[in-house]
């Protein structure tokens, strides 16, 4: 059975806990709504019923809501580049319905619905730009393999809204099993309500990580379950050349999803320490900085588990993260080079690489797309070698390479290529693609933000249709900033 609004299978979960860990407030209706994205594949996994959306358009802004659940925004707190900022919360976010779908109990939160108890003075709105920019790309990591949050709609108004400059209001929904983030132990922890980190932490293993339950240390086994995830999803970001751009403590999900689409960017030239934020003036989040990072926040939230878990247990948990990036990382890239076994030795032929592709800030996505068209003898294509400027120094790395390839039993260049292709995509979210559609979208025209969507549905696929998504950006993009501003 298919559901619409208001007929939602409602399966309270979060809303079930005491309302200390949130405020309930209504919406701001959101005036001249229109639909302008709906993800007809994730409403069917969902089990909602519409194709179009449309039905859904009053619930989408803001501007109904069901009478079986209020609305609610959750307080937390977190470190913000590296500093103690002490209380947040769901600024502008408001979770509107926990339902019953074949994926489970899921989430649906707004984002951009209005002012709550922890706007800070803000005003609780998204504007259009970077509402457009989370939709794709939330869909764009889902397609892509990366454990996310996943936008479900989009819905703009003419309602200006304030920032550097006049923008106008959007709501975008965002859906997951849950958006519990690190920031949400650091709150209590630090305000010495120890009771509520352990039930904060006794529920998300009731609902997460069930397997948790039966270890001898229930709350031991949950820290290491979140080493493990959030390792695993670091690792991820950084073989598809994604930088988050804003990892706070209060920004990291507790699930290891992808939280928070702020001043994100996928990076064009390799830049080992690229920053994707026009804001972050120290480099704290650079590409190279994103995995100590994420073991600095485990420690903030393992901080958060010490009186319960004992200092030794923390810092084995936590020891335990280099080892688990490294081993997913490598692996990940094996399956970048084609390669099916990985060897230690490896780490030599990949640095090497790298230092290549730093020298000339070759194109990432283009270098790993083309290398699958390597033949294991005979010329390199020149579409390839022409990405890297110390040619001699390439020849070499080449040859070397290919006798990996050799040793490795992967000659069969057809079928290399085809095993590649399943993994270095073809299209990724670069900032200039998002700046086209949101400048269109600007003007009234939704179809180039549409038609990008459905291209980076299919981030693998050689779409004929899409070839220019698959092109070097034009110069204008690297004028191109993103920052906190959204």
């Amino acid at each position: 059975m298919k559901h619409t609004f208001p007929d939602l299978p409602l399966a309270p979960r979060f809303a079930a806990l005491p309302e200390r860990f949130y405020s309930q407030v209504p919406s701001t209706p959101l005036p001249g709504p229109s639909l302008i994205a709906w993800n007809t594949a994730l409403a069917d996994a969902l089990g909602l019923d519409s194709q179009d959306g449309g039905e859904w358009t009053d619930f989408l802004a803001g501007n109904a809501a069901l009478t079986e659940y209020p609305q609610l925004a959750s307080v937390y707190s977190g470190h913000q580049f590296g500093v103690w900022a002490g209380q947040l919360g769901d600024g502008r976010a408001l979770l509107v319905a926990e339902i019953d779908t074949p994926l489970g109990i899921h989430e649906l939160q707004l984002k951009g619905a209005g002012q709550t108890p922890y706007s800070r003075r803000a005003d609780g709105r998204a504007v259009l730009r970077s509402s457009i920019r989370e939709y794709l790309c939330s869909e764009a990591m889902h397609a892509l393999g990366i454990p996310t949050t996943r936008a479900l709609a989009l819905v703009a108004s003419p309602q200006p809204v304030w920032r550097e400059t006049k923008e106008t209001a959007a709501v975008v929904t965002r859906v997951a099993p849950s958006f519990l983030r690190f920031g949400h132990f650091e709150h209590f922890h630090h305000r010495d309500q120890q009771d509520a980190v352990r039930q904060l932490a006794d529920w998300a293993i009731a609902g997460f990580y069930p397997e948790c339950a039966a270890a001898g240390q229930p709350y031991v086994a949950l820290l290491d379950a979140v080493v493990e995830r959030t390792a695993r999803l670091i690792a991820a970001w950084q073989a598809v050349g994604f930088c988050h751009g804003v990892m706070n403590t209060d920004n990291m999900s507790l699930l290891g999803l992808t939280l928070d689409y702020g001043p994100f960017g996928f990076m064009d030239g390799f830049d080992a320490g690229h920053v994707c934020n026009h804001s972050d003036e120290r480099g704290r989040y650079a590409y190279d900085q994103q995995p100590q990072i994420g073991l600095w926040n485990l420690h903030c939230l393992a901080q958060t588990l010490l009186p319960d878990i004992g200092r030794d247990a923390a810092i084995a948990a936590l020891s335990r993260y280099q080892d688990v990036f490294e081993q997913h990382y490598a692996e990940l890239l094996r399956q970048k080079l084609g390669l099916r076994q990985w060897r230690e030795d490896d780490w030599e032929l990949l640095g090497t690489l790298l230092t290549l592709l730093q020298a000339a800030h070759t194109d990432w996505t283009l270098f790993w797309r083309r290398l699958a068209t390597l033949p294991a003898t005979g010329a390199v294509p020149a579409a390839l070698r022409d990405l890297v400027l110390d040619r001699d120094g390439f020849d070499a790395w080449v040859a070397a390479y290919r006798a990996r390839l050799a040793d490795d039993g992967s000659t069969d260049d057809a079928e290399r290529a085809a095993r590649m292709n399943a993994v270095n995509p073809k299209y990724v979210l670069r900032n200039h693609l998002a700046e086209e559609a949101i400048r269109a979208a600007q003007r009234g025209d939704h179809q180039p933000l549409r038609r990008l969507a459905d291209a980076l549905a299919r981030p693998f696929d050689e779409a004929p249709e899409f070839e220019d998504f698959a092109a070097l950006p034009p110069d204008w993009a690297r004028q191109l900033s993103v920052s906190c501003s959204s």
